[in-house]
């Protein structure tokens, strides 16, 4: 059966690209499509070094570094990619990837991530981060939004089966689509941490810097607390906003290699997460390192971290994005931390290694190519 992947942009290696990386370990002769390809020569191993067929925003102006901005063309885009001559399509979709267009002969899977989030449920938030929340520019990106909405649910009809990547996400989709969804949690590469059972006397905290990661708000709450250290790896455009919060104790390192990050992962006292993520990779790549978790209690963190009211705990959640949840929470942290053993956390992520997902998205494609068979 010839099978396609079509993935919303192929710009780096983020989470939505890992999950594609192993659906071709299953399905490694699929042809792959994507709204754009800028992956450098050298970054390119994870599709297998694949010929990526492209849309025409591929050779829009400035599109290497302002692609994000041609989103009102993209479902135009998406419509133009002629994949009549598939048995299957799959999808692998945050955006726009979904929308392709198939006829009733053929199965459409989709790996969802989400539903466009500055499109829905985020809508508020992402236009007053962008500055986009008022005048002129502000009621035509509403505009543009509204616009994309309607084509977004609609084309939720060409899908015939979701897969989604946590339960948080799995109310996403039922929510925007009316569409129930299968739960396949993403790939962690767990096995590229190493376990270490001898933690120092540090927190660590690492992501990008923009403003929905809260990265600021842990700076602020250890810069409330400077008998704790907190080391902070990342870079991004809140960083000088960020360092200009930090206190004596909280030190920036900024951007730095895999290698940096894991040997800070192994030994940090325990890893901090104010994200509200649809999964979340990072607490579980610390988990995989035997640190504990201190994340904020929503979204996909509750699927991945153990709760101290739950056997062989992992971790510890704060009800707030706020610095006194935070400054709170750690402190009861250190009252409870003996109750969270290094071994618990690693256990705890090998749940998630690529294998089980490999396994799960096999076996549900093979069963619902046997289901459209039945019905065709």
């Amino acid at each position: 059966m010839k099978i396609a992947l079509i993935h919303d942009w192929l710009v780096t290696y983020a989470g939505a690209e890992r999950v594609l990386e192993q659906m071709l370990n299953v399905f490694p002769n699929a042809d792959l499509y994507s709204m754009v390809d800028f992956l450098p020569s050298d970054k390119r191993d994870f599709i297998k070094n694949k010929e990526v067929r492209t849309s025409f925003i591929q050779r829009l102006p400035f599109a290497k570094s302002k692609y994000r901005q041609y989103l009102p063309l993209m479902p135009l885009a998406v419509e133009q990619f002629d994949l009549s001559s598939y048995d299957i399509v799959i999808s692998s979709s945050h955006a726009v990837a979904k929308g392709v267009l198939t006829g009733p002969d053929q199965l459409h899977l989709c790996m969802c991530y989400s539903p466009i989030r500055y499109a829905w449920d985020l809508q508020h938030q992402y236009l007053k981060e962008s500055g986009l929340d008022k005048g002129i520019k502000g009621w035509l990106a509403k505009s543009i939004l509204y616009n994309i909405r309607n084509w977004d649910y609609r084309t939720a009809n060409g899908v015939d089966g979701f897969m989604a990547i946590s339960k948080f996400i799995a109310k996403r989709i039922w929510k925007v689509y009316r569409r129930e969804s299968t739960l396949i949690y993403p790939p962690v590469d767990v096995q590229a941490f190493t376990f270490c059972d001898r933690k120092e006397e540090f927190y660590l905290t690492a992501s990008r810097m923009v403003p929905y990661k809260k990265i600021d708000l842990i700076v602020e709450a250890f810069s409330q607390m400077p008998d704790k250290r907190l080391v902070v790896i990342g870079d991004g455009p809140d960083y000088k906003k960020i360092s200009s919060k930090a206190g004596k104790n909280v030190e920036l390192l900024g951007y730095q290699s895999f290698s940096v990050l894991k040997d800070h992962m192994q030994r940090a006292k325990a890893f901090i997460f104010a994200a509200e993520e649809d999964f979340g990779i990072a607490p579980l790549e610390a988990q995989a390192s035997g640190t504990p978790v201190i994340a904020y209690g929503k979204g996909g963190a509750l699927e991945t971290i153990r709760g101290l009211d739950k056997p062989m705990p992992t971790g510890v959640f704060f009800d707030q994005q706020t610095i006194a949840s935070i400054v709170e929470t750690v402190n009861r942290f250190e009252e409870k931390q003996e109750e969270i053993s290094a071994a618990a956390c690693r256990e705890n992520a090998l749940r998630f290694a690529p294998e089980r997902f490999r396994k799960e998205f096999e076996e549900y494609v093979l069963q619902q190519i046997k289901l459209f068979k039945i019905k065709n």
